[in-house]
């Protein structure tokens, strides 16, 4: 339901940096970030209005407040459905945008100009007018296109071992742009980094088992019948602002006639820093077999589980892949008697 605040982030991103254009790719990708917003505000309405009426029929007296509260959920529900449906549309019109960005589909008659350095597209990338003859190559900001997976479990106690979920099973993935500026004019090793990201964290629990929430805390129970565990899995879905120091230690290089040209991603690199991020939803999934028919159950709600999340991040790497390691440092369930914390462990991709 709240996955629009994807696409709001990357409008106020584009507001902020005061860019001005005719139907840029920034002004497309507003244009769908207020779609998006004004379908979720039109639908809350909707929904307000529906839990009025409601509200009328129980002072009323025509139904109970049990019956009150039942039909209010249901609303909640249905409202959150049909949100989710309608943004989706949003979703593919925003995907194929960055995808015609990419490939350079998306010709702009007008150069953006901001500060120092103008900015071009289709190439996305900053060009720096002060460059001179004796500072070619790469322009000093670029972008880069992120996707990053692996392995994804809890920390219980400080440990990760002997973990109520499997490790093999319980993954993430992680997509999104991000921008490498050089900090020094003629220094290539300190770069920022920074940008946008949706993560998705994926927990299988062992033994059967399946998260309950009893009164605010969210705990694993023994399901009742057999479960699919192929099919059966907890998601978190985040939307992160990720930022780094990234050193790159790539070998210096230089044109024909001498001149030193600065180009990343050609040798050795790592970065640490963190990441702020914003949970869009969290869902579990059941799956179990009831007289031979499989039954696929989609459960939808907070689980307790934090809107805002945040923690360390590092990478080590040569050229584009690197390994990748994150920590979450609030607790993945708040009031829980046994703080866990979200760890993931993989591989990750930029691709400049």
């Amino acid at each position: 339901m709240r996955n629009f605040t994807i696409y709001l982030a990357l409008a106020l991103c584009l507001l902020a940096s005061k860019l001005v254009a005719q139907e840029t790719f920034e002004s497309k990708a507003k244009a769908i970030a207020e779609k998006i917003t004004f379908i979720t505000n039109e639908e809350k309405a909707n929904l307000k209005n529906e839990v009025e009426e409601v509200n009328l029929q129980l002072e009323k007296g025509t139904i109970t407040k049990e019956q009150a509260q039942t039909r209010k959920k249901q609303l909640a529900e249905a409202r959150a459905t049909i949100i989710e449906n309608r943004i989706a549309v949003a979703q593919l019109e925003l995907k194929d945008l960055v995808q015609k960005q990419v490939d350079g589909k998306i010709v702009e008659n007008d150069t953006l100009i901001h500060g120092r350095y103008s900015l071009a597209f289709p190439s996305l990338k900053v060009k720096d007018k002060t460059k001179d003859q004796n500072q070619l190559g790469e322009n000093r900001t670029t972008t880069q296109l992120v996707y990053a997976a692996g392995h994804n479990n809890l920390v219980t106690n400080g440990a990760v071992a002997n973990s109520d979920f499997k490790y093999n099973a319980s993954g993430f993935f992680e997509w999104g742009l991000s921008f490498n500026t050089r900090i020094f004019k003629t220094n290539n090793i300190y770069h920022f980094k920074y940008g946008l990201t949706g993560v998705y964290n994926t927990l299988k629990a062992s033994e059967n088992r399946y998260f309950v929430d009893t009164n605010g805390q969210t705990n694993l129970a023994t399901y009742p019948t057999d479960l699919c565990q192929k099919y059966t899995y907890f998601k978190n879905v985040f939307v992160t602002i990720p930022l780094y120091l990234e050193f790159d230690f790539s070998k210096k290089q230089f044109d024909k006639n001498n001149n030193r040209i600065f180009k990343i991603e050609k040798g050795f690199r790592f970065g640490v820093g963190g990441f702020v991020g914003y949970n869009t939803n969290s869902k579990q999934f059941l799956s179990y077999e009831v007289n031979g028919y499989r039954i696929d159950e989609r459960q939808k709600g907070n689980w307790n589980v934090p809107d805002w999340n945040y923690g360390l991040s590092t990478y080590v790497g040569y050229k584009q892949a690197s390994l990748y390691l994150k920590y979450d440092l609030n607790p993945m369930f708040k009031n829980n008697t046994v703080k866990q914390n979200n760890i993931s462990l993989g591989i990750r991709f930029d691709w400049n």
